[in-house]
């Protein structure tokens, strides 16, 4: 278990995710997540997924990200827990957006289905927050 965000909790992600699939065939780009008032100050991370595969992540931005997420660290650490539902932070307005809409879409439909869900819930797992 790492302790979220860290380098070594991105490696855990990157494992737990090895072979699967989000959006197969759809979903291609650059996602950032700015996390605002964490504990230690804001934070941003990226993934890059091609495919629907993931074939980076890590801490820090990413320059000129297709859709950037933005919650701050209360709804973040829900979110990563599977407490919140994407789609009702983003319904809300406790996530922020900007970028593609059509991969927010993608996202959002794919983290409602037995799969998205249980993808976040093995993440949560291997977590410490």
């Amino acid at each position: 278990m790492s302790r979220w965000l860290t380098p070594p909790w991105f490696d855990q992600v990157a494992s737990v995710t090895a072979g699967g699939t989000v959006g197969p065939g759809v979903l291609s780009g650059r996602l950032q997540f700015d996390v605002t008032g964490g504990p230690e100050g804001d934070v941003s991370s990226h993934v890059t997924l091609e495919d629907g595969r993931l074939v980076a992540c890590g801490g820090g931005g990413v320059d000129g990200p297709d859709l950037t997420l933005t919650l701050d660290w209360a709804d973040a650490v829900a979110f990563q827990r599977g407490d919140l539902e994407p789609s009702v932070a983003f319904m809300q307005g406790r996530m922020k957006v900007s970028g593609s809409m059509d991969m927010l879409l993608v996202l959002l439909a794919e983290a409602a289905t037995p799969e998205g869900r249980d993808l976040i819930r093995r993440i949560a797992e291997i977590t410490e927050f």
